[in-house]
C-alpha cells in the first residue's frame, strides 16, 4: 500500500463517512425546500393547530446559579408570561431560589442535589405541567432565548408526528474574556456546533430519516405527552438529554424535528481548556452510558444509524491517532538519522507532510466555510488550532467509553463556572 493510500484512508476516516452522507441528505433536503417549499406541507397526512404561546410551559433546572439565572428568566418572561416560568432549585447553596422569587415566576426548592434529570422529572410532576401546558421548554440556568425562539419552534409543532422539537445551540460570544487561549475554545465549540447541526443534525432531521441522536437539554421543547411517557432519570447517568431523545425513539412516540433557523437559544460555553474537558468528557460519558443503557440490538432506522455513528467515532477517533503516532514515528527516524542512525521509514509510511495535509485541509476547509458563513475571521485564523482540539475531543471520548464501564454515574451536578450577564435582547439568530 503506497503511503497516499495511506494518507488519504486516515483522511477521510477522520473526517467522518457518516458526516458525508448526511451532509448531503441535509443539501437535498435544503434543496426541496427551496425548489418546491409546498411539497413537504403537502405530503403530509394532516396538519393540526400549532400549540399556541399561552400553552406552553419553560421548566429550568438549577443548581448554584445565581449569576445567571435573572439573565434566563428575563429571557423567558420575554416569551411567556412570568406564570408559565417554573424554576427547580436543586440543593443550590446560594441564593438561586431567592433569585427566581423575586422575578416572580413559579420555584420550586429541594433540598437534596437530585442531579439535573431528578429536578427536571420532580418539576414537571410536582408542578402538574402535563395538565397545565401542552409543551414544555426545557431551559438550563445559562441559556438565553432567540426572540423567535417559540414563533419559530412552535410551528414544527404542526406535524402530530412531532413529538420534541431539538434547540439549535449558538454560543455566547459576547462575553468578557481576558485570553487568547479563551476565544480559541469558544471558536472552536461554536465552529462545532455549526458543523454538527448543519452538516449532520439537519439532514439526520429529515422526514423520512429521523435518526437525530440528541434534542439537547439546555433549550429543547417537548410536547407535554411525550414527557409523560418518557424517564428522564434512570439510574447511573451523568447526563439527561441523550437518554429522553433516545426514549422517544425506543419507545415509537414520534419524531424529533430540528431546523438551523427554529428555536435557536445561546449558552454560555467553557473558555478554560480545563472546563472544557470537563465538559466533554461529561457528555462523552453520558453519550456511552445512555447507548450501555438502551443497548443498539433494536429494530429501526435510528438503531442503525446510532451503531453506524459509534463505529465511526471509533474509526475517526483512531484515525486521528494513527496520525499522530505517524507524524511521532517519522520525527524518531527523523532524530535517529541526526544522531549517525541508517534506520529508514517503511515504503508504506506516510511522510509527515502528507499526514498534516489529509489532517488539516479538511479542517481548514471547513472552517473557512464556518468562517464565511459566520462572519468571524477568528475561526480560520484558529483553524490550524482545532485539528489539535479535535485529537482531544476523540482521546475524552475513547476515555469516556471506558469510563462508562467502569462506574455509574449518581446524575449529581456541580455547575461550571459562570460568568454574569446583563438581559440583552438576543434577536433572531437565524
Amino acid at each position: 500500500m503506497s503511503p497516499v493510500v495511506v494518507a488519504v484512508v486516515l483522511g477521510v476516516l477522520a473526517f467522518g463517512i457518516n458526516t458525508m452522507f448526511w451532509s448531503l441528505v441535509g443539501g437535498c433536503r435544503y434543496l426541496l425546500g427551496r425548489i418546491a417549499p409546498g411539497a413537504y406541507s403537502r405530503r403530509m397526512r394532516r396538519r393540526v393547530r400549532p400549540p399556541d404561546v399561552s400553552e406552553v410551559a419553560i421548566l429550568i433546572a438549577a443548581h448554584n446559579e445565581e449569576s445567571v439565572i435573572a439573565a434566563t428568566i428575563r429571557s423567558a418572561c420575554r416569551l411567556v408570561s412570568r406564570s408559565q416560568v417554573y424554576v427547580v432549585s436543586d440543593g443550590s447553596h446560594d441564593a438561586t431560589a431567592q433569585v427566581a422569587c423575586e422575578h416572580g415566576v413559579h420555584v420550586l426548592e429541594l433540598i437534596k442535589n437530585e442531579g439535573k434529570a431528578g429536578a427536571l422529572a420532580i418539576g414537571f410532576m410536582r408542578f402538574e405541567l402535563a395538565r397545565r401546558a401542552s409543551v414544555v421548554v426545557l431551559l438550563d440556568a445559562d441559556t438565553e432565548l432567540a426572540d423567535d425562539y417559540l414563533t419559530t419552534g412552535l410551528p414544527l409543532f404542526a406535524d402530530p408526528t412531532v413529538a420534541c422539537v431539538a434547540g439549535r445551540a449558538a454560543t455566547q460570544w459576547d462575553l468578557p474574556r481576558s485570553g487568547l487561549h479563551e476565544r480559541i475554545v469558544v471558536a472552536h465549540r461554536e465552529r462545532a456546533y455549526v458543523l454538527m447541526q448543519r452538516l449532520l443534525k439537519y439532514g439526520q432531521a429529515a422526514r423520512h430519516a429521523d435518526v437525530v441522536a440528541i434534542a439537547p437539554g439546555f433549550a429543547s421543547m417537548y410536547r407535554s405527552s411525550v414527557l409523560e411517557k418518557v424517564r428522564m432519570d434512570p439510574v447511573g447517568l451523568v447526563i439527561e438529554d441523550f437518554n429522553m431523545t433516545f426514549e422517544v425513539h425506543r419507545h415509537r412516540l414520534g419524531r424529533v424535528a430540528f431546523h438551523p433557523g427554529a428555536a435557536v437559544a445561546l449558552t454560555q460555553d467553557p473558555d478554560h481548556l480545563a472546563e472544557y474537558k470537563r465538559q466533554v468528557s461529561r457528555w462523552a460519558l453520558g453519550f456511552w452510558q445512555t447507548v450501555r443503557l438502551h443497548g443498539l440490538a433494536h429494530r429501526g432506522r435510528f438503531w442503525v444509524a446510532l451503531t453506524l455513528w459509534c463505529a465511526e467515532l471509533l474509526l475517526s477517533s483512531a484515525a486521528l491517532f494513527l496520525g499522530v503516532a505517524v507524524v511521532a514515528a517519522q520525527l524518531l527516524i527523523a532524530l535517529a538519522r541526526l544522531a549517525g542512525s541508517a534506520v529508514s521509514a517503511p515504503g508504506w509510511l506516510p511522510s509527515i507532510g502528507l499526514v498534516l495535509l489529509m489532517l488539516a485541509v479538511p479542517h481548514m476547509v471547513l472552517s473557512t466555510a464556518v468562517a464565511i458563513g459566520q462572519r468571524r475571521l477568528s475561526m480560520f485564523v484558529f483553524a490550524p488550532l482545532f485539528v489539535l482540539l479535535a485529537i482531544l475531543d476523540a482521546w475524552l471520548g475513547v476515555a469516556a467509553l471506558v469510563q462508562s464501564y467502569r462506574s455509574a454515574s449518581t446524575g449529581v451536578w456541580r455547575s461550571p463556572p459562570r460568568r454574569a450577564t446583563d438581559p440583552i435582547a438576543i434577536g433572531s439568530l437565524t
